[in-house]
Order: C-alpha cells, then structure tokens, then sequence
C-alpha cells in the first residue's frame, strides 16, 4: 500500500512541475481538499483545477523539488523546495523568480489526492507581488 500511495503523491508534484491542472484534477478525489501555506481551505476537484490553472498563469514556471518522502498509511509527507516567477504580464522577469523550502502533506484515498496540504513561508512569493502592483 505504501508504494501505491507514494506512487499518486509524486505523480501530484510531477503534474505540478508540468503546471498540467487537467492531470492533477485526474488524480484528486471529487471532494479534494486543498490547504496552503496560511490555513486557507479549497474544496472540489472542478474548483481546485481552476486554482491551479490561475497559478499556473501566475507562476508558469513553478516547480517543485522533492528532496525526502516519508510515507505511513495513506499519508504522504514530502520535504523539499518550491520556486517559479511572478508574473503579471506572462513576462518572466529574473528579479521576481522566487524559492521557498517547504513541505507537503497528501492523504491519498482509493488511489487518489483526497487532500494536498502545503506547509510554506509564502513571504517571498508575496513581496514579488507587492513589487509588481
């Protein structure tokens, strides 16, 4: 069971790091969970493959670099590096590219993302933003 659940939570980073909002929709549950890096709640599959696809268009380069995996049951946690570049135009400009160390936590159920937790200072995402405004 562990290498099933471990297989779905790196398929999830591997779509991430394609920004393929329609492959990480294939891989949540109907009644997906997302929660990021400040406690805010998303929920739903259709709701969650829009989200993405807006951050996508806001950091087309984000991608997500997994250094350790720990798995037990049907939870994954995963420690690594986030980064891409804000961008308000599609322009990717060096002085907003961004890199955070962070954590995700994926409760996997019947094959799939039932929740995708991302544990995350998103300081340096944000004052990219409030330079750009």
């Amino acid at each position: 069971m562990n290498d099933l659940v471990e297989s779905v939570a790196h398929a999830f980073v591997r779509a991430i790091n394609r920004q393929d909002a329609d492959a990480l929709a294939d891989l949540m549950t109907a009644e997906h969970r997302f929660i990021d890096g400040l406690g805010n709640v998303a929920e739903g599959r259709e709701k969650m493959r829009a989200g993405w696809s807006a951050y996508f268009r806001m950091v087309p380069d984000y991608t997500v670099a997994i250094e350790e995996t720990f798995c037990d049951g049907p939870v994954v946690a995963m420690l690594g590096l986030a980064q891409g570049t804000y961008t308000r135009d599609g322009q990717l400009k060096p002085e907003n590219h961004w890199s955070t160390p962070t954590a995700f936590r994926a409760f996997i159920q019947e094959g799939k993302v039932a929740e995708w937790r991302v544990y995350c200072d998103n300081e340096p995402i944000r004052q990219r933003i409030a330079k750009s405004a």
